[in-house]
């Protein structure tokens, strides 16, 4: 039995292995046609005024800065670890009451908008008021895609999520050229096409998942559940902002129509992270599954490699053909700028890539001990960014500077305190 145990296990491995680089394969080609169809949106730039492109990337970080990976992570995690512990019905409950809270959370903001409208629409630089409404439609849908996606990711249903993704690339991109080069809409008419492409995604997660939230439920312990989810909320939040706050701090210190070059090369850049996700989102969920059944996994070595790699190639590529992307999508105004500050950028997403392994890593092992170091990072960045924000060069140090900072904390936390730990005898 022994002699049989040595030759099976690592045919099982191998399997395994085979399994994971066949699914996250398929989410990487997922994700990179929903993220072409997503970026095709910038070549309407050269179709509409740059103050107005410089708004509607403002709207787009403001929708960014919706803690989606957080809540679609919470719901991977809940899913992968009620399945795995025969939970079904208490996850019906949960997910019926994340849909009613969400939506209730939604209608409360609503009204703190509606009062703030004015206030708001000077400050984000709009010129046509609708826009302001698509956007916070948008958001509602931008809050329920992530959880009907985080359920499919905890069931491992990856083909699906995948397409939930490719659709909202189409339902984004064909309504938004339409709307502007038909209509002549601008900033307003591109956020409908974002809307439409959220609901979009959001109808495939409601479909594929509804054998759960249609089946018969059970009370969840709510104190568990916040016990697992505001960590979760909290870590992964804390890696989103280092990912995205940073065009809304440059739009907020330069203006919208200085910020367009800025935010041109952080679309390109932030590809990049686009493109290694799918291999940590194939893991995330086979992490809970095995820390819910006390298993052990391998993979973490494998995805971080995987991703070294492939976010090297990716940068190495945008420096070579950045130049030749850039002056085919954007204005010419915008070209001298973009690529000035385009290696910046892109290099400053390599730590942030690697970082996000490590840290869907020890999120899904449960070790919610590096939680308030990635707040306290996450606060000392939004600090540090309203002091130093001379040039767009100065705010890329920053991003770049606090990203090494994640990886060297979360690499700590998955090896440096494991061996210090041994070191000790423990």
């Amino acid at each position: 039995m022994a002699a049989e145990k040595i030759e099976t296990t690592p045919a099982k491995a191998a399997s395994q292995h085979a399994t994971f680089f066949r699914q996250s394969g398929w989410l990487m080609i997922a994700a990179m046609s929903s993220g072409a169809l997503m970026w095709g949106v910038h070549f309407l730039a050269k179709k509409i005024p740059p103050a107005e492109y410089g708004t509607l990337i403002t709207l787009f970080s403001i929708v960014s800065l919706i803690p989606t990976i957080p809540f679609q992570m919470v719901f991977t995690h809940q899913t992968a670890s009620g399945l795995a512990k025969n939970q079904a019905r208490q996850l019906t409950s949960m997910v019926r009451a994340s849909w009613l809270g969400i939506l209730l959370f939604w209608l409360a903001a609503m009204v703190v908008v509606f009062i703030f409208r004015n206030q708001i629409i000077a400050n984000w630089h709009l010129a046509n008021p609708l826009a302001l409404w698509m956007t916070m439609v948008a958001i509602l849908f931008s809050l329920w895609m992530p959880m009907f996606q985080g359920v499919m990711q905890g069931q491992q249903n990856f083909l699906w999520l995948g397409w939930s993704n490719i659709f909202n690339g189409i339902c984004r991109l064909s309504p938004a050229v339409f709307i502007v080069l038909a209509l002549h809409g601008q900033a307003a008419g591109i956020m409908t096409g974002v809307f439409l492409g959220f609901m979009a995604g959001t109808l495939v997660g409601i479909w594929q998942t509804r054998a759960l939230w249609l089946g018969k439920s059970e009370p969840f312990n709510r104190r568990d559940f916040l016990r697992e989810v505001v960590p979760l909320l909290l870590g992964f939040a804390a890696t989103q902002f280092l990912f995205c706050a940073d065009t809304s701090f440059v739009d907020s210190y330069f203006g919208a129509e200085k910020t367009a070059p800025y935010g041109a090369a952080g679309t390109l850049s932030r590809a990049l992270l686009w493109l290694v996700l799918p291999l940590a989102a194939v893991m995330f969920p086979k992490i809970v599954h095995s820390t819910a059944k006390s298993e052990k996994s391998n993979l973490l070595g494998l995805v971080l490699l995987g991703t070294a790699v492939l976010v090297g190639l990716g940068v190495l590529s945008l420096w070579i053909l950045g130049p030749f992307v850039v002056r085919l999508v954007y204005p010419p105004e915008y070209v001298a700028q973009t690529l000035a500050i385009l290696p910046w950028y892109a290099g400053a997403m390599v730590p942030l890539a690697l970082a996000n392994v490590l840290v869907n890593d020890l999120l899904g092992r449960g070790k919610f001990q590096i939680v308030p170091f990635l707040v306290a990072l996450a606060i000392f960045y939004g600090l540090a960014l309203t002091q130093h924000h001379d040039s767009f060069i100065a705010v890329l140090k920053m991003l770049g500077m606090f990203n090494l900072a994640l990886f060297a904390i979360c690499a700590w936390f998955v090896w440096g305190k494991r061996g210090a730990q041994i070191a000790a005898g423990k």
